[in-house]
């Protein structure tokens, strides 16, 4: 989910935990609570600082190790022990329990967007992205807001904060069923599917999609249970050569393939160079496919520009690479 979204379900969590007695009983300790569920919903995307560093390492690891168990564990223990070092006279093991509920919803609402985690390390680094609710849902957020105002205007935080949860999770079962249809539509019209991969919008009714068959991908959406396919590229392997295996070996290619289920690449050639571009097939917006990682290699086989991140022009992108060029031929 977006940061505003993780804040506001620390606040709600807050808000259930005056039903624990004893947090009802200690005011010091509901304001530990609260300062616990706030920066735990949040902390495991303090890794968004990587991103000072570069779009590669920030792409490795950004929902990966910070979304472990192992740091999921780490968070609860770090943060509780932070806070109780400035109000020793708390009761530790609440405190715990709670923040470290706090990080554990922040990790568990996170797999079920398209961009996903790696939720399961150590055991296993694959990506889980269950694809049906949007990493900022206004249904969502709107439902936190209504129920901090309802806090502040005196309602029950406890049991206001229950009800709200309880709409939420008939919300996700929901939209759940409602992928639950679009895959079966899916796999009805289109024979050989691999791979589907979707990602709901702010509309309830329009749902995009990306698929890998046998022969082809296809992009489009599903509006009012109808396929609408947009672009359709042959599927085709990526070469099995020198200029491609060093390219694969490029951190911001590395991180682009550790990340991306669904892409297809291009290799255009130009006077004294090559450059290589995958793109991620899941992101059409406006007809355009932002998430890509290019790669540009010279004659000698030397890598000189590479780039993975987000872009909405090509302009842009070659401002990124800081390359002018002459096409000479594409593939």
């Amino acid at each position: 989910m977006d940061t505003a979204t993780h804040i506001t379900m620390g606040i709600a969590l807050g808000g259930i935990a005056t039903l624990d007695p004893v947090v009802q009983q200690d005011s010091a300790l509901f304001t530990a609570v609260m300062v616990g569920t706030i920066v735990g919903s949040h902390a495991p995307d303090f890794d968004t600082i990587l991103k000072l560093r570069n779009n590669a390492t920030y792409l490795r690891h950004h929902r990966g190790i910070t979304h472990s168990i192992p740091l999921v564990i780490f968070w609860g223990i770090a943060i509780s022990s932070i806070i109780y070092l400035f109000l020793p006279e708390v009761n530790f093991l609440h405190l715990w329990l709670w923040t470290s509920l706090a990080v554990i919803l922040h990790v568990f609402v996170d797999i079920f967007n398209a961009y996903g985690t790696q939720a399961y390390r150590p055991f296993t680094k694959k990506w889980v992205a269950h694809g049906f609710i949007s990493t900022f849902d206004p249904y969502i957020f709107s439902l936190h807001v209504i129920g901090i105002i309802a806090w502040i205007l005196g309602a029950t935080p406890g049991y206001t904060w229950l009800a709200i949860y309880f709409i939420i999770l008939l919300y996700y079962i929901k939209r759940y069923m409602d992928k639950r249809e679009i895959v079966k539509l899916i796999y009805e019209h289109f024979d050989y599917t691999e791979k589907i991969a979707t990602s709901p919008t702010t509309k309830q009714n329009i749902w995009r999609i990306a698929i890998t068959t046998k022969d082809f991908y296809y992009v489009g959406q599903v509006e009012d249970g109808h396929i609408v396919v947009n672009d359709q590229f042959d599927k085709m392997p990526v070469p099995d050569n020198r200029l491609f295996e060093i390219a694969k070996k490029d951190k911001n290619i590395a991180a682009f393939l550790s990340f991306s289920p669904i892409y297809r690449w291009e290799w255009n050639m130009y006077d004294d160079f090559s450059e290589i571009r995958f793109i991620d097939l899941r992101y059409r917006t406006a007809g355009h496919y932002p998430f890509v990682a290019v790669v540009q290699i010279d004659d000698n086989q030397r890598i000189m520009n590479s780039y993975t991140g987000w872009i909405f022009s090509e302009e842009k992108l070659q401002s990124k690479l800081n390359v002018d060029k002459q096409v000479s031929s594409t593939f």
